[in-house]
């Protein structure tokens, strides 16, 4: 009896070559390294996301189909022979470079480097590795970069590790492995790709690894912590060339602000003088923000010069610096040695200390126009964040131009979201009854369901947005005088100043993101 009676006797259709290609393949699901390690695969077809295909090369493994229907649910059973499942696999790795080119590499390696030292791993190598371990760890890293997560973390607890992943700024929990030996395993092995002490497990330690991902280099920043259950690691994916790639063309408009916001963020970036702050927690894309606004508003007959902490995107005509704590450069001594290269415009990545502020104040109250970043909750926060710094309120108010109060919204998945009805808008509350009644001609309020294209989340990708102050001369002087916080909120209100939750509601108002969204990043 040969392959195609035997599917036939068993009723599962026996797909070929032609067939599997033109179905799309859901390594979101069932990633390409368990599809090597099981021989069997999820496909669905191009025009029909509801029916999946589960694609096996034994046809007697009755619990592969059992394991494939608990883990995927409804499930239509294909067969395939082995040539013909191994020929679909080398065709996936030859078409997605992204799938074939995983190597991993020592800190210290260069681009070059990486490519002649590195021990070369495709998906299938990663699928195959003896050990348990190895295989966990380069198969997470490959999952991460896959999907775009900004941070992996593994947490142990007393019957294994769980991991989880950063994705559009929220944890989602990704996968699990049992065994507490196991876990341990995973973690020496990231602190050996690390360079890290395997034998130290009661201290924190620190260190990075590099991978070349898709022929590009990939730095991984790797944190491992003590806890009761052992030791706990977040992996921070610094992929410099895919964000430079992301940033072509990159628009204040395409980031997600207004008309409205875009222009004044322009006007205050074409200021002769003076400083102009981004603020917001870590994450919500503040130098991204500038990057964009400085891209706009460069003009060759200016000498710009950035120091950052990293250098995360090259800018054309722009001189950029990279702090190197361990050889002595800081921002301090960076900023001082900047303003002897003459520069008309200067970016700090981040303003950390107080030696930092009193540099780039100075900076800006002397013809410069500064654009820099701080940690603070608010726009009007800024002040007692600087007065901490040791600059006074009168200093502060003369070299400021205004601060951006910025924080990031995820945006509801165009292939889930579904409007609310008036009993689930109800629901929400009194307020968004009454706040959409003010609104006219906008959408209904979404909300978010999930599916396989937004990993069951319901949002995919996010936009920016932000309070925005500029500090007018009577701003200036109530600043200055140290009036109280309601006096200064009610005449900025009067400049046509708009709070973040203000203008978060009105996102959600055109569809574009969730009133649950919009309490979670602006309460």
């Amino acid at each position: 009896m040969n392959f195609e009676e035997l599917g036939a006797s068993l009723e599962m259709p026996v797909q070929r070559m032609q067939t599997l290609i033109a179905w799309l393949p859901l390594f979101d699901l069932l990633p390409f390294a368990e599809c090597a390690r099981r021989r069997c695969a999820l496909l669905r077809e191009p025009n029909d996301e509801s029916v999946k295909h589960f694609v096996v090369t034994q046809p007697d493994d009755s619990y592969m189909v059992a394991w494939a229907r608990t883990r995927f649910g409804a499930l239509r059973i294909s067969l395939a022979s082995s040539e013909t499942f191994d020929a679909w696999l080398a065709h996936c790795e030859s078409r997605l470079t992204a799938l074939g080119s995983l190597t991993l590499a020592n800190q210290t390696g260069t681009s070059a480097t990486i490519a002649n030292d590195a021990a070369a791993l495709n998906l299938r190598d990663i699928g195959m590795d003896d050990s348990p371990a190895v295989r966990f760890v380069n198969s997470t890293l490959y999952d991460a970069l896959k999907t775009g997560a900004s941070d992996i973390h593994l947490e142990s607890d007393p019957a294994g590790l769980n991991v989880k992943f950063r994705l559009d700024g929220v944890l989602t929990a990704i996968r699990r492995i049992e065994g507490a030996a196991l876990a341990a395993q995973a973690i020496s092995r990231i602190k050996v790709m690390a360079q890290l002490d395997i034998s130290e497990r009661r201290v924190p330690q620190d260190g990075r690894l590099q991978i070349a991902y898709a022929g590009r280099s990939v730095d991984v920043r790797v944190s491992i912590m003590p806890s009761v259950h052992g030791e706990d690691g977040v992996l921070r994916v610094l992929d410099r060339q895919h964000l430079a790639e992301s940033l072509e063309g990159l628009t204040l408009a395409k980031l997600g602000f207004d008309d409205a916001s875009a222009q004044a963020l322009k006007a205050l970036c074409r200021k002769p003088h003076g400083m102009l702050l981004v603020t917001g927690p870590t994450g919500s894309g503040k130098t991204t923000t500038l990057y964009a606004a400085i891209t706009e508003t460069h003009q060759s007959r200016d000498k710009i010069i950035t120091i950052e902490d990293p250098v995360e995107y090259q800018l054309p005509g722009v001189l950029q610096i990279p702090v190197n704590e361990r050889k002595g450069l800081s921002f301090a001594r960076g900023l001082r040695s900047i303003l002897r290269h003459d520069p008309d415009k200067i970016l700090v990545g981040e303003i950390r200390d107080a030696e930092t502020a009193q540099i780039a104040v100075q900076s800006a109250l002397t013809g410069h126009l500064v654009f820099t970043t701080v940690h603070a909750n608010n726009v009007f926060d800024v002040v007692g964040r600087f007065e901490q710094f040791g600059i006074d309120a009168y200093t502060f108010a003369s070299a400021i131009n205004g601060v951006l109060a910025q924080r990031l919204l995820r945006r509801v998945c165009r292939h889930c979201a579904g409007p609310l009805d008036e009993e689930e808008v109800s629901a929400l509350g009194v307020d968004w009854h009454e706040t959409r009644a003010c609104f006219v001609g906008f959408p209904r309020l979404m909300k978010a369901h999930g599916c396989e294209n937004c990993r069951g989340t319901g949002y995919a990708g996010r936009l920016a947005m932000g309070e925005l102050l500029h500090l007018t001369p009577t701003l200036k002087s109530l600043v200055s005088a140290r009036a109280p916080l309601a006096e200064i909120q009610a005449e900025a209100e009067r400049s046509g100043w708009r709070s973040l939750r203000t203008l978060a509601i009105e996102i959600a108002l055109q569809g574009l993101t969730t009133p649950e969204e919009v309490d979670r990043v602006a309460a």
